[in-house]
């Protein structure tokens, strides 16, 4: 009984603290006015929600970052999170470079079903992205559920990347494509 009243209040308490997150902190403005707003989401990430990992290289996170219930989520340090990225169920990590607009999707609606409108058949299993150290996924990049992005790929902008991603590798592209690799 204790248990399951503890598993309740510290349930309670997150989503406390993922209210003040979405009702306050997301809302400061860019770091490019000042970089003390993504020092206090920093710091929020770090300390309170416990996502971001402490000591390394030092991180930013930008305005409107959305992060679900944070669930199954842990960022390296050293990442720079730019302004209205959607993150769902990752691991990212160390000196991760996310432009804005980026989608991180780890679920996907059912649609098998032809006789029951898609919005009624729910969610397939959720799958992780796994992001490798040192990556770059440029502006607008889509990432979809259970991809793995090696270390040190680079996505271009706008891509839409279905399957993993060796390291090093450049790719572009709906769906993304290996254009070459930073390294031989």
């Amino acid at each position: 009984m204790l248990f399951v009243m503890l598993k309740k209040f510290w349930g309670i308490e997150k989503m406390i603290k993922l209210a003040f997150y979405y009702a306050v902190l997301s809302h400061l403005p860019s770091s490019r006015f000042t970089s003390i707003f993504s020092d206090l989401r920093v710091l929020y990430f770090k300390h309170v929600l416990g996502l971001l990992e402490k000591g390394g290289n030092p991180s930013m996170i930008g305005p409107g970052v959305y992060i679900g219930t944070a669930n199954k989520l842990s960022i390296g340090s050293g990442c720079r999170i730019n302004e209205n990225v959607y993150i769902e169920q990752a691991e990212i990590g160390r000196d991760v470079l996310i432009a804005p607009n980026v989608s991180i999707l780890s679920r996907m609606h059912k649609f098998e079903c032809t006789d029951i409108p898609i919005s009624r058949q729910g969610y397939k299993k959720e799958q992780k992205v796994l992001i490798g150290d040192d990556v770059w996924l440029g502006r607008s990049v889509i990432v979809m559920p259970g991809v793995a992005i090696g270390k040190g790929a680079i996505v271009g902008a706008g891509s839409v990347v279905t399957k993993n991603i060796p390291e090093f590798a450049i790719v572009g592209g709906v769906p993304a494509k290996i254009i070459k690799y930073r390294k031989k």
